[in-house]
């Protein structure tokens, strides 16, 4: 959701009606905590939206397709209040349904997640859904220059092959994007992202778990090899 604030903060270029469409089934949601609004940030940059638009762009789609499901990390950002739990709570209420969340800290089965959106959740207070901190994460983020995108693609490679053969109870989330001072995101997205296309498209027939892999600037071709393997 970071389609503003210039090259080193902007990460997507597609709408979020766009990216769902498209099959992206996954959103890195990072709000602003001021006197009970949650703006949507990336860092300092203000992605002018707030949650709301967030949450009424997946009721709309999930209302639209049935079948689907949308999983959303949600944490604070540019803000240390550290006490969104409130509002997050009555934006759910005001712009979408509570039936709708997935109430369980376990990992649902495909059957079970079906209309849910499942919030991951990346801050302090009750259950909401899912605690992002269960999950198995490979998020190298740091990438100081286009020098060092073969270390990143060495860490989004490791634990792609880790999915497979670990806990079946536990969903793998690898972030295969990242960014530095010298490695804007778009330029470390254009070098990852064909390395994982081709990947992919390696392993294809082989009915192989990867869990949910989270790209910046992603493109169809490689939504379309995920959503096949």
């Amino acid at each position: 959701m970071a389609l503003f604030g210039g090259a080193l903060a902007e990460c997507q270029s597609w709408s979020l009606s766009s990216q769902l469409r498209a099959g992206v089934r996954f959103l890195d949601i990072r709000l602003r905590h001021v006197k009970g609004n949650l703006t949507l940030h990336h860092g300092v940059s203000y992605q002018r939206a707030h949650f709301g638009h967030v949450l009424q762009g997946v009721v709309d789609f999930l209302d639209e397709y049935l079948n689907e499901t949308v999983l959303m990390r949600v944490k604070e950002e540019f803000s240390e209040t550290y006490d969104i739990y409130g509002a997050v709570v009555r934006y759910v209420h005001r712009y979408a349904r509570w039936d709708m969340l997935w109430h369980s800290r376990i990992m649902p089965i495909m059957g079970q997640a079906r209309g849910k959106l499942i919030v991951l959740q990346d801050f302090p207070g009750p259950d909401l859904g899912m605690r992002y901190g269960s999950l198995d994460i490979a998020d190298d983020w740091k990438v100081p220059t286009l020098l060092h995108v073969p270390e990143k693609w060495q860490s989004v490679h490791k634990h792609l092959e880790l999915a497979p053969v670990g806990n079946k109870a536990q969903l793998f989330l690898t972030f295969a994007s990242g960014a530095g001072v010298f490695a804007y995101p778009g330029a470390v997205a254009h070098r990852i992202n064909a390395k994982l296309y081709d990947y992919l498209t390696g392993k294809t027939g082989k009915d192989q778990r990867f869990g949910v892999i989270v790209m910046d600037y992603p493109a169809a071709p490689v939504i379309q090899m995920i959503d096949f393997n």
